[in-house]
């Protein structure tokens, strides 16, 4: 029989320290999400690269979405402490690179390289959880992590901005050194050892597939509306990526210890649980990107006035989740969490769809105070919801699958929503002239209008805001459906599941039988 991955418990006060290490690893990969938006403009002017600029956010989405489920299998198969450490390394050396960059060429490749390490970051952390946390406590800490991503989120822009403007954008990248190697020299230390898992060929195949098919929806969603989403590259993406994607059921039931395995496809856990997960990062970015703009032209602020505009919605985020975390503990109730999150998340995205240029500073910060209480009520306890389905040994696969799911989501949210606000604004200021340097595709412009068609521009961009979450809304609704038929699994201990469904405990004897 295979050796299957124990981890050894860590000591007293070891859980603290291992979990200082991962919260600060997973913010400095969640900030190089954000971080660089704010010093994009210096960047072009340094480096002589306006025209390709957006490969600098492009690059490091694309990179760590793909290497997302190859992280998670490795982890399975290797030892997910030495994967992990490997991949802080490699996400260090590659911030140290950017830093360094003569040009953008070197920029994006070294930002190719720092989202591949930044990846395994991320997924390897929530499979840690699961080694070191028992399945009753995953939540709480796992609420942690979700705290993270909405605080990266607001205060990424802002010490971009920061660094550009009183430093160097390069101080953006370098900034990570100091603060990644304490976490890897406590990670090191404080981790739990963990014995390998049982020996395969690794599934180069799968692996391929699905850093194509990531590749393919990353492209898609980041470059559709720029370079026509009906041009023959976006179009020629399309069918690539769904021929990719009909290719990996049948490449993955021919590996032997695939990256992706099918039988976890079949479990209505992980299914559900991912499109949720899909669904919700998709509202949550299209809100978390959006309203800072909407604050900053609509309402006339400052890039850092935003982000402070926005913490109602960081509070409602960070103490929900740690609610929702301690909730957790208890099985029966993550179903009943996911529906409040989701019904939470749904009311706050309707009143969104009511804002206008004239809403004031208080019914706007009680609007993100309820968005943000349902934005992070979610994202954990999906993942939670997964981990505790699955056998130990497909932990870190498990993760990577709803980490691959979110990730899309975020693309796919951002993508959708800036098509929508565009072409909304476009729409309702056709009227405007145009002198002056006013671009009707460039809401940023609004600023150049005559005083007389500033308010109508204004008024026009407010609307289309509004519409863009009303016509994202439904994605939740139908995320609150998928959550009345998830039916969570029970476990105990550490490892074992307790009373597993239909579904997992297919799951189970399929993976033992192949194992055998």
């Amino acid at each position: 029989m295979p050796k299957t991955q124990q981890s050894s418990s860590p000591r007293k006060g070891g859980v603290a320290a291992a979990m200082s290490a991962l919260i600060l690893a997973v913010l400095l990969a969640a900030l190089d999400q954000t971080i660089v938006s704010t010093a994009l403009p210096r960047i072009a002017e340094d480096l002589n690269g306006f025209d390709d600029i957006a490969w600098v956010s492009a690059a490091y989405l694309l990179a760590s979405t793909a290497v997302t489920p190859l992280w998670g299998k490795l982890g399975d198969m290797f030892g997910r402490k030495r994967l992990y450490l490997a991949s802080t390394s490699v996400f260090l050396i590659a911030s140290v690179a950017c830093g360094l960059a003569r040009n953008l060429p070197e920029l994006i490749g070294a930002r190719v390289l720092q989202g591949v390490g930044g990846g395994g970051m991320i997924v390897l952390t929530f499979a840690l959880v699961g080694d070191i946390v028992a399945p009753g406590e995953r939540g709480r800490y796992q609420g942690m992590f979700g705290s993270v991503y909405g605080v990266a989120s607001i205060v990424g822009p802002l010490l971009g901005g920061v660094f550009t403007d009183q430093l160097s954008w390069r101080w953006a990248f370098l900034v990570n050194l100091p603060f990644g190697i304490v976490a890897l020299a406590v990670a090191a230390r404080a981790l739990p050892a963990a014995a390998r898992g049982a020996k395969a060929r690794v599934d180069y195949a799968g692996a391929t597939v699905l850093a194509g098919i990531a590749t393919g929806l990353v492209l898609i969603t980041s470059f559709g509306e720029r370079w026509g989403w009906g041009s023959p590259a976006i179009v020629g993406l399309v069918v690539a990526t769904v021929a990719l994607g009909a290719l990996l059921v049948p490449v993955e039931r021919r590996a032997a210890a695939p990256v992706l395995p099918p039988a976890m496809l079949g479990s209505r856990t992980v299914v559900f649980s991912s499109l949720i997960g899909f669904l919700a990062n998709a509202a949550m970015f299209a809100v978390l990107v959006y309203l800072p703009t909407y604050l900053q032209i609509v309402h006339g602020v400052s890039a850092t006035l935003s982000g402070i505009s926005m913490l109602p919605l960081v509070a409602g985020l960070v103490v929900s989740q740690s609610l929702a975390g301690r909730w957790a503990a208890h099985v029966e109730r993550l179903r009943l969490i996911l529906l409040a999150g989701l019904t939470a998340n749904l009311a706050g995205l309707l009143l969104l769809g009511t804002i206008g240029a004239g809403t004031g500073t208080l019914v706007l910060s009680v609007y993100f105070l309820i968005t943000g209480i349902g934005i992070g009520m979610v994202p954990m306890v999906v993942l939670t919801t997964v981990q505790n389905s699955v056998p130990a040994t497909d932990l870190g696969a498990a993760s990577a699958v709803v980490t691959f799911a979110r990730s899309i989501g975020a693309a796919f949210g951002v993508a959708v929503f800036g098509t929508l606000l565009n072409t909304g604004f476009a729409h309702r200021s056709h009227a405007l002239p145009t002198g002056g340097g006013f671009d009707a595709a460039r809401p940023d412009t609004i600023g150049r209008l005559p005083a007389a068609s500033r308010e109508t521009a204004l008024d026009a961009f407010a609307h289309a805001t509004a519409t863009g979450y009303l016509w994202i809304a439904p994605a939740l609704a139908l995320g609150i459906v998928l959550a009345v038929f998830l039916r969570p699994a029970r476990k105990s201990g550490n490892t074992t599941p307790a009373a597993p469904s239909a579904d997992d405990a297919r799951l189970t004897a399929e993976d033992t039988a192949k194992a055998a």
